[in-house]
């Protein structure tokens, strides 16, 4: 069985150590303590939504970048598949275009 809160605390894990900082640095740039971001990350609190927002803000990523990367190991570990684009039966049947705009391919980095 798939605990929600075990993946966000994984994915915000990820974030937080691919971008070589401290539990520390981020708990204070998020006004979240410590002990209380710790348990976050090890899937033992369940975080409210503005907290999610604060923590991501913290991290400088995106609440709905952190959201899809959850989103995808729940979908891997439930064996489904999930597209990377809105199915054209669905832009059919609306008549409008529901691909979002985001998120953009990166642009490279100028020298």
């Amino acid at each position: 069985m798939v605990v929600l809160r075990h993946e966000i605390g994984e994915v915000l894990r990820d974030f937080r150590q691919r971008q070589g900082r401290t539990l520390r640095e981020v708990s204070h740039n998020a006004r979240v303590s410590l002990g209380y971001l710790s348990e976050v990350e090890r899937g033992q609190k369940e975080a409210s939504s503005e907290l999610l927002s604060s923590i991501c803000g913290a991290l400088d990523v995106p609440l709905a970048l952190m959201l899809r990367e959850v989103s995808d190991r729940v979908a891997l570990a439930e064996g489904v598949g999930v597209p990377d684009t809105v199915p054209s039966e669905l832009t059919n049947e609306f008549g409008k275009n529901l691909t979002p705009e985001w998120p953009k391919s990166p642009q490279p980095m100028a020298s």
